[in-house]
């Protein structure tokens, strides 16, 4: 093909050895581990190797590509397309609009769980639950079983819900999640798995599924030989990114597609696995290799386009003290004789003053505020920061903030096409019901009793009593869920629409602001074909809130942003500084407990400093307040410059005091055909 080396060229060797590992149509391919460093064109890459495998002639339709969110295999299948357009022409259009199986582990998830549904006994019409809605009905249980009145605290139901999530994400015992992660907890392991046992038990009922079944009903379907058979024969290849951050249920699912590892490529490093916290486990990259015999292949790609080579320096100085890891050095070759910046402060006040000063410095020099980003290891830290922009005018924001989901009367708008789709779903007929005057949960409660047992619920809430004191707007509800239920999409919205309104005027002050939110809720239903659709996938990979865009719009045309650095995690900026890189904050007190912990830590640094691309400032404040953290309770502590850059490190940068008179003056620093298996019932055996 004499075109096939051009779409190649753009490529430097590593990447292109990647790209073209094995070969088409000449037996089956290795299993091949991609490290690919920070900066080292890791999308751009795996991007290429679909490319490749499509213009050589392997099935679209059966090339299989999870990323963690929808926003990165849509565009990642855009990108495929544009480079397959550079061989084939416009063939590729029609080539890549067959590559269907691209998507989230949850949104894949979902799909083949409605696909298989009559083999494992799920109820193909099932809803899900986002976070908020599984805590609810956690939190129903957790009263009906009495947990909330006894005598010592019982855990919340957010705590719950993480707990029940890790021991899933982790296929963990309770007993271990709640010694290493909620010891306050462990005094409650026989009544959280009574509770457990009730939560999945009314999910089976309710014909519903929360975030972590997805996973949990999908490793458990493939723990059939004859249905993991069947799934895996399904897909030729099977390609997963940012492989570093997957929990064990994940990769027991991956192991299952393809247990001899022939045509699996995972891409990820190691060196930026931060998200413990979310069950992920950085063990699932470094075992990768043997877990097959032969062991997979590992390409390293080390070459970093984002960053000078100064900031690598210091970066690989702070990662090569990893305990374990794969061996690599990131290089550039964007020289720079400016090292990164160490500048110790005499407290956080003094820290928000040093930033400020040098961010409008690189203002005034033609750096953009937007190209400029502050991080920190919690959000906790930023106030100081905070204050300071405020009162010097400087407009930021703060990534971490509200979701589209998470507003209350998205929400509602939500919970009644639900509840229209799955009229079974307790939590959404709760949340409705509550919202009409006179009703309240007693009221409910018997309402959604009558429609329980019956084959047409909608029919049985037509015929139920009403409620004494609903009036008319009991009468109103039950029409418009009526009504939603024989809607043709997207029609269901503005129906939705107008019941809501006249609830979301009595109810919220902001009405106008927040109508606003329901008519964008309605230009994003659009684009789906239909309601299961857009309730499966808006669930699984919500957008930001549009007043979050709105506020960035009226805030200015330029602000700077200000971000945790899980929250940074893939982004780069031209100016990086990150607070409080301190013995307390990094490692943070609450991450310090065990040697898996610290290293964590260290990854969090090695990340917030190679999001730098030209301008890099650590900042160490002398001393600085903890809230919470110790038994004195709130209060300023001196602190030590982090572990993770020992003296030997500090030739790798420059080190300086803010402001330079203060050097003298500081404080001192001390150191269908029925089920083939029922998963329903291995589900419930889990608790027992």
């Amino acid at each position: 093909m004499p075109s096939a080396a051009a779409y190649l060229e753009s490529l430097n060797p590593e990447q292109r050895r990647a790209v073209e590992h094995g070969a088409v149509g000449q037996g089956p391919f290795a299993p091949l581990l991609v490290i690919a460093g920070a900066g080292s064109g890791k999308t751009n890459t795996l991007a290429h190797r679909v490319a490749h495998l499509v213009v050589n002639g392997a099935d679209p339709r059966r090339i299989l590509l999870m990323t963690f969110s929808r926003r990165a295999a849509s565009e990642m299948t855009k990108r495929v397309e544009r480079i397959a357009r550079k061989v084939i022409g416009d063939k590729a259009g029609i080539m890549t609009d067959t590559l269907a199986w691209a998507g989230t582990f949850h949104g894949i998830g979902a799909r083949l769980l409605r696909e298989y549904a009559g083999q494992i006994g799920l109820d193909p019409a099932f809803t899900i639950h986002d976070r908020e809605d599984s805590a609810d009905l956690l939190n129903l249980i957790r009263h009906e079983k009495g947990f909330s009145r006894t005598e010592s605290r019982f855990p919340t139901k957010g705590t719950c819900l993480a707990i029940y999530s890790r021991c899933v994400n982790a296929e963990a015992p309770i007993e271990q999640v709640l010694g290493a992660w909620f010891p306050w907890c462990s005094g409650w392991a026989a009544e959280l798995k009574e509770l457990f046992a009730a939560y999945v038990e009314a999910k089976q009922r309710q014909n519903v599924l929360d975030y972590d079944d997805l996973l949990l009903y999908w490793a458990q379907t493939m723990s059939d030989a004859a249905l993991a058979t069947d799934i895996g024969g399904r897909f030729d290849h099977v390609l997963v990114d940012e492989y570093q951050d997957t929990n064990r249920l994940q990769s027991s699912i991956l192991l299952a597609l393809k247990p001899d590892g022939n045509g699996l490529t995972v891409v990820g490093d190691d060196a930026q696995s931060i998200y413990s916290f979310r069950a992920a486990t950085v063990r699932n990259i470094l075992d990768f290799p043997r877990k097959f015999s032969p062991a997979a292949d590992i390409i390293t790609l080390d070459r970093n386009y984002r960053s000078t080579q100064t900031i690598l320096a210091a970066a690989n100085g702070v990662i090569d003290l990893a305990k374990e890891r794969f061996t690599k050095n990131l290089w550039t070759d964007r020289s720079s004789g400016t090292k990164p910046r160490l500048v110790s402060v005499r407290d956080e006040a003094d820290q928000a003053r040093c930033i400020v000063e040098r961010i409008l410095e690189n203002r005034e020099a033609g750096t953009l505020l937007k190209q400029q980003a502050v991080l920190f290891r919690t959000s906790s830290h930023s106030g100081p920061l905070e204050v300071e922009l405020t009162r010097r005018n400087i407009p930021f924001v703060k990534f971490g903030g509200l979701k589209f989901l998470d507003a209350a009367h998205v929400k509602d708008m939500l919970a009644l096409l639900r509840f229209a789709q799955n009229p079974r779903d307790r939590v959404a007929g709760f949340r409705l019901m509550h919202l009409i005057p006179g009703v309240g949960p007693a009221s409910a409660q018997r309402a959604l009793e009558h429609m329980a047992g019956a084959a047409d619920p909608v029919a049985a809430l037509a015929h139920a009593p009403a409620p004494p004191r609903a009036g008319d707007d009991w009468r109103a509800f039950v029409d418009a869920v009526t009504d939603i239920s024989h809607s043709t999409w997207p029609a269901d919205l503005e129906l939705a629409r107008l019941w809501y309104e006249p609830h979301l005027d009595r109810i919220h002050e902001d009405a106008d602001s927040r109508r606003a939110d329901l008519i964008q809720l309605e230009q994003i239903a659009s684009g789906y074909p239909s309601r299961e659709r857009f309730l499966t996938e808006l669930t699984l990979d919500p957008p930001d809130a549009t007043s979050d865009q709105a506020g960035i719009a009226l805030l200015d045309e330029d602000y700077l942003i200000l971000s945790t650095i899980h929250s940074a995690k893939g982004q780069e900026w031209k100016s990086v500084y990150v607070l409080n890189v301190v013995d307390g904050c990094m490692p943070s007190d609450l991450g310090a407990g065990t040697s898996a912990e610290i290293e964590e830590e260290r990854r969090l640094l090695y990340v917030a400093m190679t999001r730098a691309k030209d301008d890099l400032h650590l900042v160490v404040p002398q001393r600085f307040f903890t809230h919470g953290q110790h038994a004195k309770g709130d209060r300023h502590v001196y602190a030590a410059r982090t572990r993770f850059i020992p003296s030997a490190l500090l030739r790798l940068f420059e080190q300086a005091t803010w402001p330079a008179a203060a050097a003298n003056t500081a404080a001192p620093r001390p150191a269908s055909q029925g089920p083939r298996i029922d998963v329903g019932a291995s589900m419930r055996r889990m608790w027992r």
